[in-house]
């Protein structure tokens, strides 16, 4: 059994997250992708972010149809900040031993990983399906003297390059302008219908 894992804010999910996980699973042979939104992101401590209930329900309404597309409440259920490396464990438990686990993100989160809480172990926990970015590049043997283990779990993963970005969404949202071009049209018109993102 191959398992995909997409974590993320999702504040809005859009079309980069939609052929990220549609990439991995094809190139992975995955039978199935779990979506986790994170209650409380580490690093977004401070800042605003949508009610969690927004944040899902639009979720819903970006994976419907697509039944290989699953989202679980593991983080949005746990106290406290939502680290990888905890998701990974309880998943890792709960699982059968033979299972992969392909923790899929993007170059720019594989090049920031040595700041995220315990990245050696997450390395142990799972393989990283990674997407490669514009305008990023990843030197893995200078990551792997920080993070002993990760070109062993690096799977690189091709697909369009977009620059889709969900702050650069909201921004657009904030200024009453059109974002169907970079969410489903499900989850613009929940935006739409309760204002979410608008200033005033």
């Amino acid at each position: 059994m191959k398992l995909g894992i997409l974590g993320g804010t999702f504040d809005p999910p859009h079309n980069g997250h939609l052929m990220l996980a549609d990439a991995a699973s094809r190139q992975l042979q995955l039978a199935q992708i779990v979506f986790i939104p994170a209650k409380q992101p580490p690093h977004k401590l401070g800042e605003p972010i949508s009610p969690l209930k927004a944040r899902v329900a639009m979720l819903e309404r970006a994976l419907h149809g697509k039944p290989a597309f699953v989202i679980s409440m593991l983080e949005a259920e746990r106290a406290g900040p939502s680290y990888t490396v905890d998701t990974l464990r309880a998943l890792r438990h709960d699982l059968p031993t033979r299972a992969e686990i392909f923790f899929i993100m993007g170059l720019d989160s594989l090049e920031n990983m040595p700041t995220w809480r315990q990245p050696d172990e997450i390395v142990k926990l799972c393989k990283l399906a990674v997407l490669k970015r514009p305008g990023y590049f990843a030197d893995l043997d200078a990551l792997e003297q920080k993070i002993p283990g990760v070109k062993k779990a690096v799977v690189f993963v091709s697909g369009p390059e977009l620059n889709i970005s969900a702050s650069e969404i909201r921004a657009r949202a904030a200024r009453g302008e059109s974002i169907r071009e970079f969410v489903p049209r499900a989850v613009a018109e929940y935006i739409e219908q309760h204002r979410l993102y608008r200033i005033a």
